[in-house]
């Protein structure tokens, strides 16, 4: 099972090694990271992705808060959450196939960022399903290129009643 772990750190050079050794010495392997900053530009958030069952996150977790620059760890996997990545995907493109891309794209609410003779480069957000939907429909007209962000995780604020 992919596990979603948010991980505040101190916002210090090195700590990212810090975080990805721990990681590699243990066996683990990480299926997506994001770092980034937060409301606080001495902290830094990081999303881990991770494949493993309970027993593995709580061990990952426990590993986690030892290291000196984390402040807080949270297993997001069971909490209510927004998840999304970032694609750009540059697909061969050329005047017969150009129109149907673009009316595709509009299905999924991507954009055409880039457009150059032979291939137009696409810009999409969404949950991982998303993302892989919109590969699929893609593959037929010869996908060139594939970068992805790893998956950025809020928990949802509570619903008032």
């Amino acid at each position: 099972m992919k596990h979603k772990v948010a991980v505040l750190v101190e916002n210090n050079p090195g700590v990212l090694a810090k975080v990805s050794n721990l990681f590699s010495r243990r066996g683990y392997n990480i299926d997506s990271l994001v770092v980034s900053d937060t409301e606080d530009k001495t902290i830094s958030r990081m999303t881990i992705v991770v494949d493993g069952d309970e027993k593995t996150i709580e061990q990952v977790t426990k590993q986690l808060h030892k290291l000196v620059d984390v402040i807080k760890v949270n297993d997001l996997t069971n909490d209510d959450t927004v998840c999304r990545q970032l694609l750009l995907v540059r697909v061969a493109a050329d005047r017969e196939t150009r129109g149907e891309i673009i009316q595709l794209m509009d299905i999924f609410r991507a954009r055409i960022i880039d457009i150059g003779r032979r291939s137009l480069i696409i810009e999409a957000t969404g949950d991982e399903s998303k993302i892989e939907a919109i590969l699929k429909s893609l593959q037929p007209f010869g996908i060139q290129e594939i970068v992805k962000t790893g998956i950025s995780a809020m928990v949802r604020s509570p619903k008032d009643k």
